[in-house]
Parts: C-alpha cells; structure tokens; sequence
C-alpha cells in the first residue's frame, strides 16, 4: 500500500466515525437544549416571583414609613401642646406654693 492509500484509507475512517457520532451527537445536542430551555424557563419564574416580592416589600415599607410620619406628627403635637402648657403651670404651682404659706 502507497502512502497515498493509507491517508485515503485513515481519512474514510474518519469521515466513518463522524458518520456514526452525528445522530448521538444531534441527540445530545437536543438534550442540552431542552435542559438550557428548562432552566431558562425557571430563571424567568424565579424572576417574576422576586419581582413580586420586592414590589410587596415595598409596599409594606412604604405603609410602615406613612405609619412612622404619623406617629411623629402625634408626638409633635402633643409635644407642643406640653410645651405650650408649661409656664402656665409652673405658675399655678406658684399659685398654689403662695396658697400653702399663706394658710399654713
């Protein structure tokens, strides 16, 4: 056999061997595929469920926050109230101290 022989003869058991992975080779290609489009698929589910949690944690923040300013605007009013009331009782407990000397 000349050189030329043995190539042609190795290149046909090549082309022979590729011949024989291509359907297991389209058949693990397929497989990948549908294992590829599968998590894609539960990507994009986990995706719109954490997109809907954190739209519900926001909305649940933003309440807590609307609660919280409430709240201070209470404590405010009933600060300035306090406040307002202060020199007034500090002068009816004069009033009274004044009461006591003089009955006592």
């Amino acid at each position: 056999m000349e050189s030329t022989d043995l190539t042609i003869e190795v290149l046909r058991g090549i082309r022979q061997e590729v011949h024989e992975l291509g359907p297991q080779l389209g058949s693990r290609i397929d497989a990948t595929n549908e294992r590829l489009d599968a998590t894609n698929e539960r990507l994009e589910a986990m995706s719109t469920e954490l997109s809907r949690r954190i739209v519900e944690s926001e909305i649940r923040t933003s309440t807590a926050i609307a609660d919280l300013a409430g709240t201070v605007r209470e404590m405010t009013s009933v600060l300035r109230a306090s406040h307002d009331l202060r020199p007034r009782l500090e002068r009816c407990e004069q009033d009274v101290a004044e009461m006591k000397r003089r009955i006592g």
